[in-house]
């Protein structure tokens, strides 16, 4: 039970610290406070996710820091690449889109992020992780059980009352699929930044968002482009 909270709360732990980063390179880039991700609260579930795949399958490979670094980018981007695939099947829409980066792969990672996964990957499992292993150490499994309990309470009623809310996104992206116009999306920002605070609030979160149809237009009139040269 003890070894379940702990790894519960490092996986908050570390969504946390992925929000944060996500919100710093925000307010670097857009220049504006932006609660990025698809849940209400300050978390960044992928990331979450990524230091448990990191530490169950990597920590074997802590001597050969060359191997740890590849491995890191490996199953990052496939993470990374999975989640975009997964979610554009489920909302028909593109979450995220890198296809202006130089290097990527159909728009869903790119080198830029891979390497960065890399780099992060070593700092967790060399020097953040032993840390927060370290000073997670120090509280009575009491305590620890109890505070594992009610993060987990607070992050399933966030999934629950956020997964109803991106439902929305879904109709309203249907429905923008019919419009044969270019500005789907903006169309999309329009009707649903009328609706709710949450509903706004993931609007600002992902502010590149497109539909598939969008991301075809885009690709065809690249292709196009090239042909013509």
């Amino acid at each position: 039970m003890e070894k379940v909270s702990m790894f519960f709360i490092l996986f908050m732990i570390y969504a946390f610290c992925g929000w944060l980063m996500e919100v710093i390179v925000t307010i670097i880039h857009d220049h504006k406070l932006v609660n990025r991700g698809f849940l209400i609260g300050p978390y960044c579930p992928i990331y979450g996710y990524g230091f448990l795949l990191l530490y169950f399958l990597l920590n074997r490979y802590l001597s050969d820091p060359i191997i740890l670094f590849i491995m890191a980018i490996l199953i990052c981007s496939i993470l990374e690449y999975l989640t975009s695939l997964i979610l554009e099947k489920i909302f028909n829409a593109r979450w995220w889109d890198y296809s202006n980066r130089k290097f990527n792969i159909n728009g869903r990672i790119c080198i830029t992020n891979m390497i960065a996964f890399g780099v992060l990957g070593c700092l967790i499992l060399y020097i953040i992780n032993p840390f927060f292993i370290k000073t997670l150490s120090y509280i009575p499994n009491l305590i620890l059980n109890i505070l594992a309990i009610i993060l987990f309470i607070i992050y399933m009623t966030d999934n629950i009352i956020s997964i109803n809310i991106i439902k929305s996104f879904k109709g309203e992206l249907k429905e923008a699929e019919k419009d044969q116009t270019e500005e789907i999306s903006k169309k999309i920002k329009s009707i649903l930044s009328q609706k709710s605070i949450l509903h706004k609030r993931l609007v600002k979160a992902f502010p590149h968002i497109k539909t598939t149809k969008e991301v075809l237009k885009e690709l065809q009139k690249k292709i196009e482009e090239k042909i013509n040269k």
